[in-house]
């Protein structure tokens, strides 16, 4: 596991691009979830445990409705071009939900292209991902949260985007819910946080996501039944992040990403809060395929 210098930025998303590595986050200040930004590092050394340092200039133009809770920004290369998907609380709808910005380079700036967010305006949203599926489709996949489902417990949703990435163009489709897995019931955990898409080497679609265990954040691992948005989801058992496998700390909001020598790594940040007189730190966590399963190494 390498403990990188990145400190105090949730959500780590990595990018590997023309020789560096880049890490996208939420900026937390004095631990108030309202007062965040989004920010990047930057890491030119040719290795993960090389030095990261902050890009100090602003990576996106902030939209005049993203009053507050600018979290979870993550980068994908799509049609040549970059772009970031991300969250916040929009004063033109009173809620929280995700949206597209775009640059031409991984660094931005970063501009709205859609118009405001794009999630359901009646719930709030968060988390948005990119999945492009077998036919070329683009979907974003986000979170419905806890605090607007009705029966207080958080969802997995997938709606079909225009080929712009500007809008969506489909009604959402719910994939799960919080409390499906066995060890997120027992302990009445009901948070949908940090969703992201892996295709396994035998056609699998499975699903990083975080929930809380007897243990803390965490991240798991949902699978679809016939390699699509629209299968029935069932739930690994085994976690693959979690205090207990750390052996320190949890943490979560998890991807995958793969280094310029070809080998996977997970990011997370851990701790889940600032603890012990340091913030939440990115790790990268080798990972690989065993038999369809995802297997992380400590």
């Amino acid at each position: 596991m390498i403990k990188t210098n990145i400190e105090y930025m949730r959500d780590p998303f990595i990018v590997a691009h023309d020789g560096a590595y880049y890490a996208y986050g939420t900026g937390v200040i004095d631990d108030d979830w309202d007062n965040t930004m989004w920010i990047c590092y930057k890491n030119t050394s040719g290795k993960l445990d090389g030095e990261w340092k902050r890009v100090e200039k602003n990576i996106a133009v902030v939209p005049d409705a993203a009053v507050k809770n600018r979290w979870a920004p993550e980068v994908h290369k799509y049609n040549g071009s970059f772009y970031m998907f991300t969250t916040y609380f929009s004063s033109e709808h009173d809620r929280r939900g995700c949206t597209v910005l775009k640059s031409d380079s991984p660094e931005g700036p970063f501009v709205e292209v859609s118009n405001g967010i794009i999630t359901p305006h009646s719930w709030d949203c968060i988390d948005g991902t990119l999945y492009v599926d077998e036919a070329g489709q683009p979907w974003m996949v986000y979170v419905w949260e806890w605090c607007s489902t009705g029966d207080g417990i958080g969802r997995m949703a997938a709606s079909r985007m225009s080929s712009d990435l500007t809008r969506l163009i489909s009604d959402p489709i719910i994939l799960f819910k919080a409390n499906e897995p066995s060890w997120a019931a027992e302990n009445n955990s009901t948070v949908t946080d940090g969703c992201f898409m892996y295709k396994t080497e035998n056609g699998e679609l499975l699903m990083l996501w975080s929930n809380f265990n007897s243990d803390g954040y965490c991240v798991a691992v949902a699978r679809s039944d016939n390699g699509r948005l629209d299968g029935n989801w069932s739930h690994d058992e085994e976690l693959i992040f979690s205090k207990a496998l750390s052996g320190e700390y949890g943490g979560g909001h998890g991807m995958i990403f793969t280094d310029f020598d070809g080998k996977k790594y997970m990011s997370v940040h851990t701790p889940n809060s600032p603890c012990d007189g340091h913030g939440e730190r990115t790790v990268l966590i080798p990972i690989y395929e065993e038999n369809g399963r995802l297997v992380t190494e400590f």
